[in-house]
Formats: structure tokens, C-alpha cells, sequence
């Protein structure tokens, strides 16, 4: 019984192995999660810079500041 190499011995089939479309693997269906309650994500956001400055005059917390004015938006809304 012969066994084939697991390489390519011949170079011009050790380049079309190299070119050869990859597999492609199906993802994995996404999970839908509810949100944890009171759980801060990381998200980037684009702001004017003075209303950035206008939040950022008092110092440290000028995250929760702007978090807790569209709080209030959100509130105020529903």
C-alpha cells in the first residue's frame, strides 16, 4: 500500500497548495443575551469638543457627568 506525502513533492503543486482557496467555516449562530442590569459597556463615542470641555471642567467622573445626563434625556423621553 502507497501512502501519499502529507507535502507536496513537486513544486509547482507545493505553490498551488499555498494559493488554494481556504475553507471557509460557517460562524457559530450568535447567542442573544439580555443585558445585565447596571453593567457599563466600553463603547467610542464622538463628542464637540466643548461639549466634552463643558463635562470635563469638574475633573474625575466626567464619564458618569455625561452618563447620567443621557440618563435623564432617556428618562424624560419615556
Amino acid at each position: 500500500m502507497t501512502r501519499t506525502p502529507r507535502r507536496p513533492v513537486n513544486p509547482l503543486d507545493a505553490a498551488e497548495a499555498l494559493f488554494a482557496p481556504a475553507k471557509k467555516t460557517s460562524p457559530a449562530p450568535a447567542v442573544e443575551r439580555r443585558p445585565l442590569p447596571n453593567v457599563k459597556e466600553q463603547v467610542s463615542l464622538k463628542l464637540d469638543s466643548d461639549v466634552l470641555a463643558y463635562f470635563q471642567e469638574d475633573g474625575p467622573g466626567w464619564q458618569d457627568r455625561i452618563n447620567d445626563t443621557l440618563r435623564a434625556a432617556m428618562n424624560d423621553k419615556g
